[in-house]
């Protein structure tokens, strides 16, 4: 029995390494099933079953080559027991059967209607031993050759399982002993009746087929052109990302996935990943220099302060400023120094305090524009609390909307984006 197994299991996987075939499906799967039978004749007479008879089960593992079919090798176990007016037997009959499969729903394209029922047919041949409860001189151990074939519906409950039904029909060879195993088989039916299949068992079942592998879909219940389908929404779906990759907001040549400073203003002159360029490390980017001359100390301001440099009339004057982002209250990495520069004064002051307002530019709604103003003021004090300078020595409020510029202009509008300080 050994030896059959073997090479029943040896020329199952044989068949299943050369066929490989590289597909966007799985092709493994384990089957589970139990179920009633019925075994048929011979029986020594005064002997039989009931109709249906309980149990019987099976054990399959399935490789499929394609889509269309496939190999199986499964083991089985029936246990046939008298009825209740039956001269009193109980046999256990087992099997090990390879298989071939077809799956009738590729070939008839059940993929064009429905993707939750499929139809497996299967059929091949395997090694069989029905062994009596007690053995006596005739039959110890009858050992055959049988041939099956099967019809299994099938109801896909998801990727990785389905719900099975299966109806399979057993022939066997080389019966020696009727399956209640009373007799020799010649004393139960005549030398013509001897020849060709005979003890025929149908079962009957109901189980589950775990599918085995990280695709997304077993070779039951693949199809060309849902796989096309796929293959073209991926192929969309990445060209779309290639697109929202390419996207430069700020048009300043950099995409967006690239651009450190996606808000950079038009004209600004950026590196290669979108930051402003800041030729003379003043801490201004190139681009601003000239719109900022008015906010800044310029020689003649100097000049007139007696040529030296007043820290609180520069701060006071609105000379030192924090510059943001569009709609942000995260301040510009260049204005951080004017952040700086009050805190060096602070420092050096311990009795000075500061108010802290915050503006926004004329775009969107004077409400909105007043918070965000305010949130602001708030950003600066937290930096400067984080830097050591006492929280009461700071005062903050929103100055909402400035609408001392041309708010027309980008630039203009860069400006007045801005917290600035006034010392108490």
């Amino acid at each position: 029995m050994r030896k059959i197994v073997l090479c029943l299991a040896i020329t199952f996987f044989t068949l299943a390494i050369y066929a490989q075939e590289e597909k966007n499906y799985n092709r493994w799967s384990i089957e589970l099933e139990a179920g009633a039978h019925k075994p048929a004749t011979p029986f020594t007479p005064g002997y039989y079953t009931t109709t249906p008879s309980l149990w019987q089960g099976g054990l399959g593992v399935r490789y499929m080559f394609n889509e269309y079919f496939g190999a199986k090798l499964d083991f089985g176990y029936n246990s046939i027991k008298s009825a209740d007016n039956s001269l009193d037997f109980e046999s256990e009959y087992y099997r090990a059967n390879v298989q071939g499969v077809v799956n009738m729903g590729s070939v008839l394209n059940f993929r064009n209607w429905t993707n939750s029922f499929n139809v497996l047919v299967h059929g091949g041949f395997g090694y069989s031993a029905n062994k009596p409860s007690q053995p006596n001189e005739f039959s110890s151990a009858d050992q055959m050759l049988n041939l099956m074939a099967g019809i299994t519906p099938q109801i896909r409950l998801g990727n990785s399982v389905a719900l099975t039904g299966d109806l399979s029909v057993l022939g066997h060879v080389r019966h020696s002993a009727p399956w209640d195993g009373a007799q020799p088989l010649n004393a139960v039916v005549s030398n013509n009746q001897l020849r060709g299949l005979n003890g025929y068992i149908v079962n009957a079942s109901i189980g589950l087929t775990l599918y085995l592998g990280n695709k997304d879909v077993h070779a039951d219940w693949y199809s060309e052109e849902e796989a096309i389908y796929s293959e073209l929404e991926d192929l969309d779906s990445r060209i779309s990302k290639i697109e929202t990759d390419l996207i430069d907001t700020d048009q300043d040549g950099v995409p967006d996935y690239l651009d450190r400073e996606p808000n950079s203003p038009s004209g600004a002159v950026v590196d290669t990943k979108g930051r402003a360029l800041d030729t003379n490390n003043n801490g201004i980017p190139d681009h601003m220099e000239s719109a900022l001359d008015a906010r800044y100390a310029t020689k003649a301001d100097l000049e007139k302060a007696g040529g030296g440099l007043d820290m609180k009339k520069l701060i006071d004057a609105g000379y030192v400023n924090v510059y943001f982002r569009f709609n942000s209250d995260e301040p510009e990495v260049y204005s951080l120094q004017a952040v700086n520069y009050l805190i060096t004064y602070m420092k050096q002051n311990p009795s000075a305090s500061a108010t802290l307002i915050g503006f926004a530019d004329e775009i969107g709604n004077a409400q909105y524009n007043q918070q965000l103003s305010e949130k602001r003021a708030e950003k600066v004090k937290e930096l400067m609390i984080a830097a050591g300078i006492d929280g009461n020595r700071l005062t903050t409020r929103g100055g909402g909307e400035d609408t001392t510029v041309n708010k027309d202009s980008s630039q203009a509008r860069q400006l007045v984006r801005r917290v600035t300080f006034r010392l108490n």
